[in-house]
């Protein structure tokens, strides 16, 4: 019935959609600024009023106003991504979409974490974009499924000083500070620090969290050149699933943690410099060379053994662009993507497995696993728009890329004990390659058309192909019989066709989609890591904005999909062909109500709807959905603001996130109950 009524609302909207304008200048969908209504991708924005307002203690609160975007919410930072698809886990679920922070990625391809956001200082955002669909023209591997990219204030936006306090359940605290010098001469530098603490709403699941960024923009000769310095911590405690059907309805077992040993450390350092300047015929060049450093290590606690898994990355790149005219009616915008990058995993257990005869003696204490795998990635495009008419504008592009793992075990290979010892049973769970090389070649083009209606609305049209190299783990980190894993790159045909506009008191975006997914990774019932799944993707999203009144604003961001397997698949004896992919709600999506009596106060009501999905691959189990109601209120007087967040408002039981397992039957990602959130901010 929820879901019923869901699509009673996204339908409603559609009447309303007739005419409208939009202007906003974005740059995630050409890597140059550009204004929305001049591209064919369907890309979201979350602007900087819409942050402030929303006050996101997790991405997923801000993201769940995005179509086609269903992050599934895991203990402190933790999620699990869902952009145009179901929600991703195990093989093949990382790098499908691809996290960047202005403009570049958070994680090296080859080397993707499925939690990487948290590693973007989204908490202080100015905006936050999504491409919705394949993006790897423009940004290669993993822009498969889209892009979310966090872009930051830049120096000069709000001169002075602010600092914001904030307080809530669980000893949950948050301070903000930010310091902008504004620009003089075109010079200028700014400061922006949060640092978190959170006790967490279930047992021993607090997280502590510092993210700092520095940003200095000068202009040197004609070049004007933005440095940017990026930092951050998370010392985390993980709360692992609760098992037993409906066990999230049950108030204590939702607060309980059946794994409280398991933890999360994670720290990142990023800096990048843009070097931007004018041609002599009118067309822009930009240089960002870069460099990455990321470190984690957690507990493997959802595994027999429950291995430390330590990992990082060090990368230095540089991603250059042209744009500019071929003529009056010609755009073009080219440039090439290099990288390299050096990766480590290693993989080691303390204790003695505990269960069975067989899972103690196939999995041995010692190291499991420990690799270096450096890769190299140069990557040419090209994107052109052509004004065909004054109503239409084509344009097409092309990326080609390359990527070579050079792969170096440290240590035996194959199924032995860290001491060469032979495990009983045949051998050792895991598996360690030899030292070999793997390179992958892709090329991703992409076809696309705006035709304009009428001043204010546009129909646009696309298709594109992405794709996603196999990562590292999925090659290397091997198990059981498996001595080479002969994977292909995933990749992803897109249609699509939508329509979009706005006014002063409407703006709209409509989109029909269908994918199809090949080479599919996943890992079989023998635990060999494949490439040969297949899956299609179809679906409707609606994005509206509409003034009710002088006071009142409607505002709705809509989903409804099917996502199928299309491979022949059999698990446990039964044909995946044409089952529902488990964790894809076909209907999800949020509403909001706002009241802005004046201009120093604004109230929303929101509205998060999740229909029921299935939580295995057979389609036997499911979830049923739930309904969630949040109130958020800001009063600005002189320099001060007072915030308030009321979530979860009618005290709903529901899981972040529901899935079935053959050992353990149903378990759960509790969701917290009603929870009151207060800040207070000044500047000057």
């Amino acid at each position: 019935m929820r879901s019923v009524i869901f699509v009673l609302v996204f339908c409603s909207g559609l009447a309303a959609a007739e005419e409208s304008r939009l202007e906003t200048l974005v740059v995630t969908a050409s890597r140059h600024a550009k204004p929305l209504q001049d591209n064919s991708d369907s890309l979201s924005l979350l602007d900087g009023d819409s942050l402030t307002l929303i006050d996101h203690t997790h991405i997923q609160q801000s993201l769940a106003r995005v179509p086609g975007v269903n992050f599934a919410r895991g203990n402190g930072q933790e999620y699990l991504p869902s952009l145009r698809s179901p929600v991703l886990s195990g093989a093949g679920a990382c790098g499908s979409l691809l996290s960047a922070e202005d403009g570049i990625p958070l994680r090296a391809a080859g080397f993707c974490n499925v939690n990487e956001l948290f590693e973007s200082h989204s908490e202080m955002a100015r905006r936050i974009e999504v491409v919705r669909g394949p993006a790897s023209t423009l940004y290669g591997s993993n822009a498969m499924h889209g892009v979310i990219n966090v872009i930051g204030a830049q120096v000069g936006e709000s001169e002075g000083v602010s600092i914001g306090v904030e307080a809530g359940p669980h000893d949950f605290a948050r301070t903000r500070v930010s310091v902008d010098s504004g620009l003089k001469s075109g010079s200028g530098a700014r400061a922006d620090l949060s640092l978190t603490g959170d006790g967490g709403y279930r047992d021993a699941s607090g997280y502590g969290q510092q993210k700092l960024a520095l940003r200095h923009q000068a202009n040197i000769g004609a070049a004007r050149v933005r440095t940017s310095l990026a930092a951050t911590n998370l010392n985390q405690e993980t709360a692992g699933y609760i098992e037993g059907e409906g066990a999230y309805r049950d108030r204590r077992l939702s607060r309980s943690n059946p794994n409280p040993e398991a933890y999360r450390d994670a720290r990142a350092l990023r800096l990048s410099s843009r070097i931007e300047f004018d041609t002599d015929t009118g067309g822009n060049v930009s240089l960002t060379p870069y460099l990455r450093k990321a470190d984690m290590k957690f507990l493997q606690h959802y595994l027999p053994g429950q291995a430390l898994e330590e990992n990082g990355q060090r990368s230095i790149g540089l991603r250059s662009s042209y744009s500019g005219y071929l003529g009056r009616d010609l755009q073009l915008v080219a440039g090439l993507d290099t990288e390299f990058t050096r990766g480590y995993l290693t993989e080691s257990q303390q204790n003695p497995t505990a269960g069975s005869e067989f899972l103690q003696a196939t999995i041995p204490t010692g190291r499991h696993y420990d690799y270096r795998a450096d890769t190299l990635v140069a990557a040419p495009f090209a994107l052109a728009s052509w004004q065909a008419t004054e109503e239409l504008i084509l344009n097409a592009g092309l990326r080609y890329e390359t990527l070579k793992y050079d792969y170096d075990n440290r240590m035996l290979a194959g199924r032995t004990a860290e001491d060469g010892t032979p495990c009983a049973f045949g051998g050792c769970r895991f598996n360690r390659p030899a030292d070999r090389e793997d390179s992958f070649r892709n090329w991703s083009p992409r076809l696309g058309a705006i035709y304009r209606l009428s001043a204010n609305s546009q129909l646009f049209a696309n298709l594109a192909e992405g794709f996603r190299v196999p990562q590292a783990t999925e090659l290397y980190r091997l198990q059981r019989e498996q001595t080479v894993a002969e994977l292909d790159a995933e990749e992803i045909d897109s249609a699509e066709l939508g329509i979009r506009g706005g006014d002063t008191g409407l703006g709209y975006e409509l989109v029909v989609y269908a994918m199809r997914k090949e080479n599919v990774i996943f890992r079989d019932a023998d635990f060999f890591n494949q490439s040969g799944g297949a899956t299609e993707h179809r679906g409707l999203e609606l994005a509206l904005d509409y003034k009710l009144a002088e006071q009142w604003r409607m505002q709705l961001s809509a989903s409804y999909a099917e996502h199928r397997y299309r491979d022949e698949r059999l698990l446990d004896g039964v044909s995946l062909k044409g089952k529902l992919v488990d964790s894809a709600p076909r209907a999800f999506g949020s509403s909001r109500l706002q009241w802005q009596p004046t201009a120093a106060l604004l109230a929303e009501l929101e509205w998060l709807h999740q229909g029921h999905y299935f939580t295995d691959p057979q389609n036997r189990h499911r979830y049923p959905g739930h309904d969630l109601l949040n109130l958020h209120a800001q009063w600005q007087f002189n320099s001060w603001q007072l915030s308030a967040r009321l979530l979860n408002l009618t005290d709903e039981a529901y899981a972040e996130r529901a899935d079935y397992s053959s050992f353990g039957g149903d378990r759960y990602f509790p969701g917290e109950r009603r929870a009151l959130y207060l800040g207070l901010a000044v500047e000057w």
